[in-house]
């Protein structure tokens, strides 16, 4: 199926003439009822899609391509736990980490796994939080180290971040991803072996990066406890038990994870560990129904009232017909500072992909580069892009209606901003409205001519806004499972696999082969002039 011969990718490019003379402030003009027609909610989740360059024909003929596209069948596809991922003959069965009773994998039901691991998750955190789960010297902890890489990483560090005002103060939770041994080096900085809980994250035991932090962490904890320590001190979350024994971790110890869960997609299994120590249990599971909820309501809702749908096809709009080329997103919550880090990798590991399914390479785009910075900073900082650079960048802007945080003004000073911006981005101001400010402040004529291009907003940015009541972990559930099932809805359009990432493999097995060549003292001389010259100048530096 290539899709640039469906019916309706052909109609919506025939669209695009007419859509390319589309003026947002003439469409909310046109119809007083716009923002009520194509805004959608769940629960107290609303997204606004009445800022997008679309009219009611765009969105008709988008939802005819999801259905020419057989979108249907394949969301079906999924949740049944066929294997989408072909490349890696792997179903992707994420959404059965939340509760999707129905779902096998080889005719198997997946559900009396994965609540086995949740009642392994519960014990060990309420455990490590009551204190009847505690250190080698029978000292409670009182820090969690989580150790991992990508979705390893990326999931529970920002969902505790997200979720920090849920955590009573039992824990302290740091992670180290970065093999650079100053990320590890600072995360144990002021920590005590005998009250530090180590999780080493990684489905196969043997992620290179990973394991060498693991390693360090390991010597740091046996200099001042002994190996015996181990045992008690680590926690492995892998699905690779030999490998978790050979590091000291014995079986009760490992929280299993399976191959149909991708990494990007893990923290809603024992990845999430960190998260459910942080905030407990509970609170964890609160999370998992709010995913849950978004799971049946992609499933069954309409696809021109569906939340994740109506956002992928926005992105397929976007990206293959307006030709964006990146994608801001924007949380007006410090606490979701790391989200568009997490959305970096849901997104563009899944999408960014050059051949169809089939192997065969694609002649149209796929994933936009995903970016972005809470709200207010990035107005100091990227906003002048987004409001008078030369590229279209719709933006994603999200925000929660209450903050926990009682500071008098803050959030209605916030949320004034969250507004404005994609009010301004939409509106733009024309040379009449400047030419009649600079005039209103006594300028002259040469003054307002010199000064009037600069002063202008060309405006018609389109934007995406989310809106919801409060950031708790059932609303947190609601949004990542948002992102997830609209990053499926474009592959699925794409015909591309969203589920393999064979992208990071060249460069691992490259590292690889250099590292034995720059401990020894021979110059290097097997790469490309440029590699050998960099090798060989490092040494020299060290």
């Amino acid at each position: 199926m290539t899709p640039t011969r469906l019916p309706a990718w052909q109609a919506l490019a025939a669209h695009h003439a007419t859509a390319q003379s589309f003026r947002l402030k003439d469409l909310f003009r046109q119809d007083p009822q716009r923002f009520a027609r194509f805004s959608l909610s769940l629960d107290d989740l609303l997204l606004d899609a009445s800022k997008h360059l679309v009219s009611a024909e765009t969105m008709s003929l988008l939802t005819a391509l999801a259905e020419q596209a057989r979108l249907p069948a394949q969301i079906e596809a999924m949740f049944r736990g066929d294997k989408i991922n072909a490349t890696e003959g792997r179903a992707a069965l994420h959404t059965a980490l939340r509760g999707d009773t129905g779902a096998r994998v080889d005719g198997e039901p997946v559900a009396p796994r994965v609540q086995g691991v949740l009642r392994k998750m519960r014990a060990l955190a309420e455990g490590v939080r009551d204190g009847g789960i505690a250190g080698q010297t029978g000292r409670r902890f009182t820090h969690v180290v989580n150790i991992g890489i990508g979705g390893s990483d990326l999931g529970p560090l920002m969902a505790c971040e997200a979720l920090r005002p849920y955590a009573d103060g039992r824990l302290t939770c740091r992670f180290v991803s970065n093999v650079d041994g100053a990320h590890l080096a600072t995360a144990l900085e002021g920590l005590d072996p005998e009250t530090t809980l180590i999780l080493a994250a990684s489905k196969t035991f043997t992620t290179q990066e990973t394991l060498a932090n693991a390693r360090s962490a390991r010597q740091w904890l046996t200099a001042s406890l002994g190996e015996a320590a181990v045992a008690r001190h680590f926690v492995a979350l892998s699905a690779n038990y030999a490998e978790a024994a050979r590091f000291g971790i014995p079986a009760e110890r490992v929280l299993e994870f399976w191959d149909w869960v991708g990494g990007r997609y893990s923290l809603w299994s024992a990845i999430g560990c960190s998260v459910a120590l942080y905030i407990g249990m509970d609170r964890f599971e609160e999370m998992l129904a709010g995913a849950r909820s978004m799971d049946q309501h992609f499933r069954t809702a309409p696809p021109e009232r569906n939340l994740p749908v109506v956002l992928g096809l926005l992105g397929i709009w976007n990206t293959n017909f307006l030709g964006a080329e990146s994608r801001a997103v924007l949380p007006y919550d410090q606490r979701l500072a790391r989200f568009p880090a997490y959305l970096q990798q849901l997104e563009m590991e899944s999408n960014g992909k050059r051949v169809a399914r089939d192997g065969t390479p694609l002649d149209y785009a796929t994933s936009p580069v995903v970016w972005g910075e809470p709200g207010t900073n990035g107005q100091h900082a990227f906003f002048q892009l987004l409001h008078q650079g030369t590229q279209l960048i719709p933006a994603d802007f999200i925000a929660a209606a209450r903050s926990p945080y009682a500071l008098d003004g803050h959030h209605e000073l916030l949320l004034s901003n969250f507004f404005a911006q994609s009010e301004a981005l939409m509106l733009g101001k024309d040379e009449a409205q400047v030419r009649a400010e600079l005039q209103a402040q006594g300028l002259g004529e040469a003054a307002i001519a010199a000064l009037l291009p600069h002063k202008v907003f060309p405006g018609n940015r389109p934007s995406t806004s989310i809106l919801f009541r409060e950031l708790n972990p059932r609303t947190l559930g609601l949004l990542i499972a948002l992102y997830e099932h609209k990053v499926f809805v474009e592959g699925a359009i794409w015909n591309i696999n969203s589920f393999d990432q064979w992208g990071v493999e060249l460069g691992k097995a490259l590292a690889g082969k250099i590292l034995p060549e720059l401990s020894g003292p021979q110059p290097a001389t097997g790469h490309d002039a440029s590699t050998n010259g960099l090798i060989n100048h490092y040494k020299r530096l060290r």
